[in-house]
């Protein structure tokens, strides 16, 4: 029993004196239930609404917009389109996430003078279904328990826009597809590098009179051609087998798509610094990118109802970004300048974790 007990002794001490063991054990389940628990909900917060209407003036209209303010999980615009087409085209900006156009008489109908006529028509980016339904509940239940009444109902129209039919692969095949080439090519760049340092073939080519950065382009190139094929058979397999829609220009999308890839295999070169071996550089890959990318990238939950600090943590998630692009070209057909700002932030990542990936791998050789 003795002996027993100093066994234990033993692996206890190991395990203290362990700081990676010591961090899975004490900081892992920490950090799993904070993202866990801020963002897995059904809430849909800051639901940004624009009113369309052609008065400003009006007891109802006032009424409407105070009692939109008083809801905690939506924000008035302070942008005013002029019309239907209008708020359209700020959606596929991303400015606004819905719009409530106001019939001119608004005053009249609530009032019951003009019963047949529709006094709202709710339009909402249905490009991601559960926020937009959501959104239209949060809205729809406020303006019938303000102003229906059992002899004047209020008539209200809702219009879905890029998804009419609701259709949650058009939210989750851009996500999908953020998620499988980030995994994949950091996995099999990570896994390259790491096996020729294992096996030794990394330092022969180090040696050589070819310049590391060479090294590590060329072995990137067939990564990258690889890539590509896997890239193009998936959108095929989206658009052939899914439904779901490339409204945009391809182009675009493929050249974006493109960047991503190249993210990706950079971050794999930058996981190969780190990584001892193979079994590490797969847990790095696999583990460490997949739960910011489920979590963080608005593949399952809005970034909108996450709260402030993990917004702001979401914005160094690579995925977050493309995922975003893929869905403004694909569902709602949006041009190249509406997603300028997130091209510029992938280029800017890209260009970076390529530097940074560069310089720590010609000091760990």
């Amino acid at each position: 029993m003795k002996r027993f007990f100093q066994f234990v002794k033993k692996e206890t001490i190991q395990i203290v004196r362990d700081y990676r063991t010591m961090m899975i054990i004490v900081l892992m389940p920490v950090v799993l239930i904070v993202l866990f628990g801020f963002t897995i909900s059904t809430e849909v917060n800051n639901v940004n609404i624009a009113i369309v209407s052609p008065s400003r003036q009006g007891e109802t209209l006032r009424k409407l917009e105070h009692r939109l303010a008083a809801n905690k999980y939506i924000t008035i615009s302070e942008t005013h389109p002029a019309s239907p087409n209008e708020a359209d085209r700020l959606m596929k900006e991303g400015v606004i996430d819905m719009a409530i156009v106001v019939d001119k008489d608004l005053d009249r109908i609530v009032s019951g003078n003009d019963p047949t006529r529709t006094a709202f028509l709710l339009m909402a980016d249905a490009s991601n279904p559960m926020v937009s339904r959501m959104a239209v509940n949060y809205v729809e239940t406020i303006i019938t328990t303000e102003f229906s009444t059992q002899k004047t109902p209020v008539s209200l129209n809702i219009r879905m826009l890029h998804n009419p039919q609701m259709l949650s692969a058009y939210t989750f095949v851009p996500g999908i597809l953020g998620l499988i080439i980030l995994i994949i090519c950091t996995l099999i760049t990570s896994i390259s590098i790491v096996r020729e340092k294992e096996s030794g073939t990394m330092d022969l080519l180090i040696v050589s009179p070819i310049r590391p950065f060479i090294v590590i382009l060329a072995k990137l190139i067939p990564y990258l051609i690889l890539s590509c094929i896997n890239l193009a058979t998936i959108l095929i397999l989206a658009k052939y087998v899914l439904d779901v829609p490339m409204n945009g220009s391809i182009f675009a999308i493929c050249s974006i798509s493109i960047l991503y890839v190249l993210l990706s295999l950079a971050f794999g070169i930058l996981i190969s610094t780190f990584a001892a071996n193979q079994i590490m550089a797969i847990l790095i890959s696999a583990v460490v990118m997949l739960i910011p990318v489920i979590m963080l990238s608005g593949l399952l939950f809005p970034i909108e109802s996450l709260p402030k600090a993990l917004q702001w943590l979401s914005c160094i998630v690579p995925a977050r970004w493309y995922i975003e692009a893929m869905r403004k070209l694909m569902i709602e057909g949006a041009s190249v300048a509406s997603i300028m700002q997130q091209i510029l932030i992938l280029v800017g990542m890209t260009i970076s974790i390529i530097v940074i990936a560069i310089k720590k791998f010609n000091k760990k050789m």
